[in-house]
């Protein structure tokens, strides 16, 4: 059983060891579409996270939820961008900014800005869910197709002491700017 523990912020977060240390989530391909609901589950495949999707006006947003229903990240697009860029913001400020830098049919790469802190590089096959999330060239979350059989699913497994909910929103974002194209 997967236990709970908190990120720098004190914000509860889901997740638990799994081999080699890491917090391993589910996601479904393609479900972050916005208007629609979707749930993230732990390794244990129980639903952890809730994404909410609504749109609101002109801009998109989606909202995580954690199972009592507290916000834990809010993504939206932005207006005017010359490159596809989405802010995710947790109490009603940005903590972090994610653009679209290059993309090509095998490799990917956005660059996300954090607020506060080190910035982050997604780089790898963008499209497969298979890439990486990088903090100063050390590795703190892979995706991957590999650790699921279900259909259509792919998860994100998150070194120990990163904030959960922040990898798992830019996973959203990249799927939601990915499914934009593809």
């Amino acid at each position: 059983m997967l236990g709970r523990r908190r990120g720098g912020d004190g914000t509860p977060q889901a997740g638990g060891a799994a081999p080699g240390g890491e917090h391993r989530y589910q996601l479904r391909e393609k479900l972050a579409s916005i208007g629609d609901d979707f749930w993230i589950e732990n390794g244990a495949g129980q639903r952890v996270y809730k994404v909410d999707g609504r749109a609101l006006r002109i801009r998109e947003t989606l909202k995580i939820k954690d199972m009592q229903g507290k916000e834990v990240a809010e993504i939206q697009e932005k207006l005017i961008a010359i490159r596809d860029t989405m802010d995710i913001a947790r109490g009603g400020q940005t903590i972090a900014t994610v653009k679209k830098a290059l993309v090509t049919p095998l490799r990917g790469r956005f660059s996300v800005k954090v607020a506060g802190g080190a910035d982050l590089d997604v780089q790898g096959n963008i499209l497969a869910h298979d890439y990486k999330i990088e903090q100063g060239g050390r590795e703190i979350a892979e995706v991957s197709k590999k650790w699921f059989r279900v259909r259509d699913s792919y998860g994100v497994d998150i070194q120990p002491g990163q904030d959960d909910a922040l990898i798992l929103a830019i996973t959203v974002v990249v799927d939601q700017m990915m499914s934009d194209v593809g």
